[in-house]
């Protein structure tokens, strides 16, 4: 079988895809939409994916594809703690300047702020970019910020250890696969989570609470809910919505019934399971 993940390789994508399919054939690509249609094109049978940072939220690019992807669901939900080095060649050097994935360097602000407050910052695509070109630029003092797999991979030297912001700092990936033509919620899940696209009916006061009384009412515990725009205009959104789990299904089943009868459409992702995945990349 075949897995793609958002490269390159050494990120931190990367890391939980090794962690949890080590012997399973890893492709790499440039973009989570290139990523997912991989699946859809079936040159790949499975994909990982971020889907949420503790710090920084959710992945928009993800949500937004799998909203539009009406053949994609979710297996799995791996979590990855994350913890940011800083490298460089030469640990002796003064950084002349910094690089990263944005995301890096706003979930390392306080200590760039604290340390090195007036070097320059330069955003690059990924982490492991950052980290590849400092290994091959040694003469331009560069230092990168990456993961401590990127800097055994590039031959780089860590001159700060773990300097992220929070030491809570998480990253939830989604295992994506092919929908199958059965319902997705038989898959024999009895504790885990439940994920779902809910689109209003209209937009009328009140709308919103009714169809979250359907859960709520029957004990059912909600996780998580946000709220994407639909991109239609202004004002129109769809939900993305986290369900526990808990061998509960037959009474979720019931509150996407009563939901439907009120006019609104729900696509559901999985049930799937929750892997945890260690800094190490060990499960």
């Amino acid at each position: 079988m075949k897995i793609g993940y958002l490269g390159p390789k050494n990120s931190f994508t990367y890391q939980a895809t090794n962690a949890g399919f080590p012997n399973l054939i890893q492709l790499a690509f440039q973009t989570i939409p290139k990523c997912l249609e991989a699946i859809s094109d079936q040159r790949i049978d499975m994909a990982v994916i971020p889907i949420e940072n503790s710090l920084e939220g959710s992945v928009h690019a993800s949500m937004d594809y799998l909203f539009h992807s009406k053949d994609l669901t979710v297996k799995q939900e791996m979590i990855l703690p994350i913890r940011q080095q800083l490298m460089m060649v030469d640990p002796n050097k003064k950084p002349e300047v910094i690089m990263s994935h944005p995301q890096a360097l706003a979930q390392s602000q306080a200590y760039l702020n604290e340390h090195y407050p007036t070097t320059p910052i330069v955003q690059t695509p990924s982490t492991t970019y950052a980290a590849e070109y400092a290994s091959a630029h040694p003469d331009e003092a560069v230092a990168a910020i990456a993961s401590k797999q990127a800097a055994d991979a590039f031959s780089l030297r860590i001159i700060g250890h773990d300097i992220q912001d929070n030491d809570q700092n998480e990253t939830r990936f989604w295992v994506i696969t092919k929908r199958c033509t059965q319902d997705s919620r038989q898959q024999n899940v009895t504790k885990g989570k439940l994920s779902f696209f809910l689109t209003l009916p209209s937009n009328q006061p009140g709308v919103l609470h009714k169809m979250l009384a359907a859960f709520a009412w029957r004990g059912i515990d909600l996780a998580k809910i946000e709220s994407r725009p639909l991109k239609t205009s202004l004002g129109q959104y769809y939900f993305i919505i986290d369900l526990t789990v808990d061998e509960n299904e037959p009474l979720i089943q019931y509150a996407f019934e009563e939901i439907a009868l009120l006019g609104a459409e729900i696509r559901v992702l999985g049930p799937y399971e929750i892997r945890m995945i260690s800094a190490s990349g060990e499960q």
